[in-house]
């Protein structure tokens, strides 16, 4: 991979549609449409936009980069999906983010621990060290006691919740909002690709907790002999 790699970075993890291209260390067309449905449809028109921008074409990308969440289940797939179309169909690799990393992005605390909002008002938590994971994300509960997550240590908490959360350890907050997606996701599929030189697998969902999904609770059908 050369040191300035042309990637493509792009977000459906929320309630949005939101790209934005890395070329010769600039970031260029980053745009986030905000939408609660559609953004199958939306998908690859702003993607090819976001390419006309720079006057580039498909065959010009080095990388895919795509956010993996955690976040909206339907939304995940259909980025991280496309994310793997893209990079099977141009022979490219496609580099899979968390917003975990997009949330930590930037921060070089010796120890902090990223929140981000999950469904029935609780909160999904991963250490970092200087802008790495060091540990696995959890789901907890934000408003309870530390409900045996005590293992899941940071010297400061980011994010969601950061006060409520930091409050329960006995730790500084450090407040902020999850913004520039797609640049941040874009910054750090380079840093990944380039100065760590990793050979990415291919992007897959982090979804933290099992999909909002259950099995028949109807008994089976009798059958009959």
């Amino acid at each position: 991979m050369r040191s300035d790699p042309t990637l493509l970075a792009f977000d459906t993890s929320a309630a949005h549609c939101a790209a934005a291209l890395l070329s010769s260390g600039t970031v260029f067309g980053d745009r986030t449409i905000d939408m609660a449905r559609g953004q199958a449809e939306a998908l690859m028109p702003l993607l090819e936009q976001t390419l006309v921008i720079r006057g580039l074409d498909w065959s010009d990308l080095d990388a895919i980069a795509v956010g993996i969440g955690p976040g909206n289940f339907t939304g995940i797939r259909i980025s991280v999906s496309a994310a793997r179309g893209l990079a099977l169909a141009l022979g490219i690799p496609a580099i899979g983010v968390s917003m975990f990393e997009v949330m930590a992005y930037g921060n070089t605390s010796t120890d902090l621990l990223v929140s981000l909002p999950a469904p029935r008002d609780r909160a999904y938590l991963q250490p970092f060290s200087q802008g790495r994971a060091t540990g696995q994300a959890v789901l907890v509960d934000p408003f309870a006691p530390q409900d045996g997550t005590e293992h899941v240590k940071g010297a400061r908490v980011t994010g969601y919740l950061a006060d409520m959360i930091a409050g329960q350890r006995t730790v500084l907050a450090e407040p902020t909002n999850l913004g520039n997606i797609p640049e941040r996701i874009a910054h750090i599929a380079k840093r990944r690709l380039v100065d760590e030189r990793e050979t990415p697998d291919r992007p897959a969902p982090l979804y933290v907790r099992s999909a909002d999904a259950a099995p028949p609770s109807d008994p089976p059908p009798v059958i009959l002999p």
